[in-house]
């Protein structure tokens, strides 16, 4: 139901009715200078508050005049619209493109064509032509009149349920120059448009091949024959000598054919009509020839030996022997079968043995012939054509035959085959469309001339079809160059008033459509190459100062001239059909995505469309391709397919709303929901990984091997999300926050990162990473792994927030049950264009986490970088182990998980710490604590011996920890007593008292007895020892794997956290800390 619209003006005082209202408005539309100044032609009063020119525009509505700059008024608007046109195809296009650029735009005048002249009859130019002309007779003969019924409905079909996908495509808003190509590239984006754009460039580039080899077969076949430069000598050397003459004449042709195009397309275009009438008067010479054969058939007899059709062009006259002045004597035709012209000489059997008869070429509509033509008559190369119901008598060596003037098959007939000659003349129905720039409504117009012109010529097919069948004989339908008839083309032999009268008109017709297809490739090429989906082709969209084309018409004349070595029309033809019947096909699939998704933004203005007809039509053409060639139908697929996948992976990005990109969205909305349903089961879980990255002052990234080690451990499967946190409000970090998400989407791209970008604005960093690791993703796409890089720099930190935030992420991650991978020295790992040689990725398994450390070593040599890596893994054995059975249930246990790996049991003796403490220690101890506060010690005089060893184990792991870590802070050198000391004795006094029980003369309790939240000396002591037996074990690995300890559930030890992973990391160069998510991630089932 259509909208009103109604504009109401609003008034700012009394003003006087306006006069003349057409002289506001000049002929383009276009409101003069005065009065957009005036408003509405009155003069304004001289009033500061009305006549302010600093703030005119949108003076009336001061509600909204902030947004004027960036919303502009309805008015403004409707004004631009209004103005809006098309540029019109052609020289005239490039001409006002070209002038866009000087200082004033030239004023385009606005098109005028409509649907008669600019859409039905272009279509009708371009579907009607060379096959009409030169092969329809020759299918009619062949495939029957039933069949080739069949051939024309099929195709006719396709083509009638393209046009209505393609009317609809067209009606659905304004559709600028360029026709096919921009509907199917906007409706489907820019992958399926350069592929089909490209497709339907080839197509038009072997149209033109067809057309030029049929006005070179009509030339030297009908016009004049003695103009061959290469002539048979024998018989079975007259296919190949027609060849060569058609690759010598057509390679001119196509060089005169493009000079033309090149000098003068305007011409081209002006000579149009020319061409257009010859083919509509050559239609009418037929059915007037037809009504003709009523009253009174033409006479062209047809020469027949026994059943055999000759070829009637070395003979006069079809006698055997001829009486002459009472003398018997023989003819031309005697001699041709015959090695002499005498009466006794020795002629071929058959000859001799059958009787040579006249039979009428064209018997009339009143003869019946249409009961004899109704069935297919199909054969090999080299059969005979010949006439069933004629008597005939075998005779002779039927392998001399083909040296013999007989009619025969040139080429192997069948169905598949007729279907692919004949296709190519049902093409043309997009002539309408790509004239779009020059109708004066395209969205009536379009509709409206493409399908009466589809009409149209499907119902002359159909007529030509059957009339063929009623009014010629069945030999001479079969005679593909008229060779019975003396040479004459089959269907000049129906016409009236001449045979010329075909010949001229499809002469004329072949160069008209062979100029047309000539003009309009390149253009299509060039298009394509502006669009610049296709890096490749960029050269090709520049041409002469006036936009010409002139690189594209080179390519399409090279091309074109492959087209032309191959020299047959028969062979052409299918090739052509494969390109525009996968145009088609794309076309008829656009339309039904469309409707099927129904976006939004779909609303044509044909109505008579539906999504089942597109289906049909796409399920059509896809048919009618392997049915014409199911070889040239894969090697057309191939060749989409590859330009497909070329622009998806090199091509610019493009973002044209199209269909495909819906279909997507549609599809993720379905997989997500599906994904919701229920959690992934452990064999289908992968790490879906959340990667937290740190920016540097000018957002750029500053750990990107972290990328690469995803990439690496991805593979580009699954999910990844790249997060980054700013710090401030939204408001005032925009632009800051879309720049981190450019430079971390390029530093994406550089690592090849498949996945999306985060970037989080928050008031500080430990609330954005938490907004991020609770909120990332949608749906069951959610993250289940974070990763992030250690904070190697968190001592030197000033600030000590860096290490509380990074202990809370790892907090955070374990509540939400997110595995967490912590990558120490991540600057060291490999690239991805790395490959790492011989070595072993290490995994020391000492706590159970549910499978993370041997699922990663595998997905990390499924890359090219660990490839050749293997793999280790080593666990620890208590004192109450048997070692020997742990390695042989660990290496069961792999055998059943199809790991390949090396397997290892450590033994770690559990020994008092103060074994550790030799004599020299334990006095170096005791000298550096004899100034300790006798206040002290007089506090706890029950204690004194328990004390006196807890300080010393107390000195002993701080000089330890103070010597491991001296290369990190130049401080360290001037001693002990100027170390930032994060474990003292005070701190162990404590952590002692703190759990000590009310009666002070407990005994002391033996560390190794305390719970590990309880004891950071014992923690300090496992983190020690630890350390030695991974750094003797796997200082030379690749990689090192290996579970990551839990933060202490006091915050209050979280800096002595810090320090326990420091110890236990130092001396590995690649060492990547796993923490499970508390689900198995592996296992042994199928």
């Amino acid at each position: 139901m259509p909208t009103s619209f109604t504009v109401v003006p609003v008034k700012d005082g009394a003003r006087k009715a306006k006069k003349g209202e057409e002289e506001d408005v000049d002929d383009n539309n276009v409101l003069k200078e005065e009065d957009v100044a005036t408003g509405d032609g009155v003069p304004k009063e001289n009033s500061p508050f009305i006549n302010n020119t600093d703030n005119d525009k949108g003076n009336n509505m001061a509600l909204f005049e902030d947004e004027i700059e960036i919303n502009p008024m309805v008015s403004s608007l409707l004004n631009k619209l209004a103005n809006y046109t098309n540029l019109t195809q052609g020289a005239q296009e490039h001409e006002e493109a070209d002038n866009d650029e000087g200082p004033k735009k030239k004023e385009v005048k606005s098109p005028q064509m409509g649907t008669f002249m600019g859409v039905y009859l272009p279509c009708l130019q371009n579907i009607l032509g060379v096959i009409l002309f030169l092969r329809l007779t020759w299918i009619v003969g062949t495939a029957g009149i039933l069949e080739s019924l069949a051939i024309v409905g099929l195709c006719c079909s396709c083509t009638m349920l393209t046009a209505i996908s393609m009317s609809a495509i067209a009606t659905n808003g304004v559709v600028p120059a360029g026709g096919s190509y921009y509907m199917i590239s906007r409706s489907l984006g820019p992958e399926f448009g350069g592929a089909v754009g490209l497709c339907f460039y080839l197509g038009t580039t072997f149209a033109g091949s067809m057309y030029i080899l049929g006005t070179i077969e009509i030339l030297l076949t009908y016009i004049v024959p003695k103009a061959a430069i290469f002539v048979a000598e024998k018989k079975e050397d007259e296919v190949n000598a027609l060849l060569n003459n058609m690759r010598v004449y057509g390679t001119c042709c196509l060089a005169l054919m493009s000079v033309v195009v090149f000098v003068g397309v305007k011409y081209v275009n002006k000579l149009a009509l020319v061409f257009l009438a010859c083919v509509i008067l050559s239609i009418l010479a037929i059915y007037a020839g037809v009504i003709k054969t009523i009253f009174e058939p033409p006479d062209f007899p047809v020469c027949m030996l026994g059943n055999r059709t000759l070829q009637n062009q070395n003979f006069d006259s079809c006698l055997k022997t001829e009486i002459i002045d009472n003398v018997t004597v023989t003819t031309q035709l005697w001699k041709l079968f015959c090695d002499g012209p005498e009466l006794n000489a020795t002629c071929n059997d058959y000859f001799l043995l059958n009787n040579v008869t006249e039979v009428q070429g064209i018997p009339g509509l009143r003869s019946r012939v249409i009961s004899e033509n109704m069935w297919s008559v199909y054969g090999p190369l080299g059969k005979l054509v010949d006439d069933t119901k004629l008597d005939s008598v075998d005779g002779g060596d039927s392998a001399q035959d083909k040296y013999l003037p007989y009619v025969v098959n040139d080429i192997t007939t069948f169905f598949t085959l007729m279907v692919g000659i004949y296709f190519p003349s049902v093409t043309g129905i997009m002539a309408g469309s790509n004239r779009s720039g020059d109708l004066r409504d395209a969205q009536k117009s379009i509709p409206i001339g493409t399908i009466l012109a589809i009409a149209t010529t499907s119902f002359i097919y159909v007529t030509c079809v059957v009339l063929f069948g009623a009014c010629i004989e069945g030999v001479l339908l079969r005679d593909k160059f008229g060779d019975a008839v003396k040479g004459n083309l089959v269907i000049g032999t129906l016409s009236w008033p001449s045979p010329w009268v075909i010949v001229i008109g499809s002469i004329f017709s072949c160069c008209g459509a062979g100029l047309q297809s000539l003009t309009g490739a390149p253009r299509l090429l060039q298009a394509i190459a502006r669009d610049g989906i296709v890096p490749f082709l960029q050269v090709f969209g520049h041409g002469k100062a006036n936009g010409e084309p002139t690189w594209a018409l080179l390519l399409t004349a090279g091309i074109c001239e492959i087209g032309i070595l191959i020299a047959s029309l028969d062979a052409v033809a299918p090739i052509l059909s494969m390109f525009f019947l996968m145009c088609y096909l794309f076309v008829n699939l656009a339309c039904a995505l469309q409707t099927l998704l129904r976006t939004p933004n779909w609303r044509p203005r044909f109505k008579y469309y539906h999504w089942a007809l597109s289906f049909l039509g796409m399920s059509l053409c896809l048919a009618l391709m392997f049915i014409c060639s199911w070889y040239y139908a894969i090697v057309a697929m191939a060749i989409a397919t590859c330009i497909y996948k070329y622009i998806e992976y090199r091509g610019a990005e493009k973002e044209w709303g199209d269909g495909i990109r819906g279909l997507s969205l549609n599809a993720a909305r379905y997989a997500l929901i599906r994904l919701e349903e229920a959690p992934p089961h452990t064999k289908n879980w992968r790490p879906q990984l959340l990667v937290l990255l740190n920016l540097d002052s000018d957002q750029g990234v500053k750990h990107p091997r972290l990328l690469s080690l995803t990439t690496q451990l991805k593979a580009g499967k699954g999910l990844t999300i790249v997060g980054n946190v700013l710090e401030g409000t939204y408001l005032t970090k925009d632009a800051e926050a879309r720049k981190a998400e450019q430079n971390i989407k390029s530093a994406m791209s550089e690592e090849r990162t498949k996945g999306f970008c985060h970037v989080v604005v928050s008031s500080n960093l430990r609330d954005g990473v938490s907004h991020l690791i609770q909120s990332a993703g949608l749906g069951g796409m959610k993250h289940n792994t974070v990763l992030m890089a250690w904070p190697g720099t968190w001592r030197q930190a000033n600030d000590p927030q860096s290490w509380k935030n990074f202990i809370e992420t790892v907090r955070e991650s374990t509540a939400a049950n997110h595995a967490l991978l912590v990558a120490k020295n991540v600057d060291s790992f490999p690239a991805n264009l790395d490959r790492l040689g011989e070595g072993t990725i290490d995994v020391w398994w000492v706590v159970h986490d549910g499978g993370m450390l041997m699922l990663l070593p595998f997905l990390l040599r499924q890359h090219k970088v660990w490839r050749k890596c293997k793999m280790r893994i080593f666990t620890v054995a208590q004192m109450d182990d048997n070692s020997i059975q742990m390695k042989k249930d660990l290496q069961m246990f792999l055998y059943h998980l199809r790991l390949n790996a090396e397997v290892e049991v450590v033994e770690m003796v559990r020994l008092c710490m103060l074994e550790y403490i030799t004599d020299e220690s334990r006095n170096s101890i005791r000298r550096k604590n004899q100034g300790a506060a006798p206040s002290t010690t007089r506090s706890r005089p029950s204690s004194t011996a328990e004390d006196t060893q807890e300080d010393e184990v107390a000195q002993l792991i701080h000089d330890r920890n103070t010597a491991s870590h001296a290369t990190i802070n130049d401080k360290a050198e001037a001693g002990p007593d100027r170390v930032h000391m994060t474990w003292t004795k005070d701190k162990l006094f404590m952590e002692r008292n703190r759990n000590r029980e009310c009666n002070a003369n407990v005994a002391v309790r033996d560390l190794f007895n305390m719970k590990p939240n309880q004891s950071n000396v014992r923690r300090m002591h496992t983190a020690v020892k630890m350390n030695e037996v991974v750094v003797n074990k796997s200082q030379g690995a690749q990689l090192v794997l290996l579970n990551m300890p839990g933060p202490p559930r006091n915050r209050g030890g979280d800096e002595n956290y810090m320090e326990f992973l420091e110890v236990l990391l130092e001396g590995l160069n690649r060492v990547l800390m796993v923490r499970g998510g508390g689900r198995e991630v592996i296992t042994i089932y199928s």
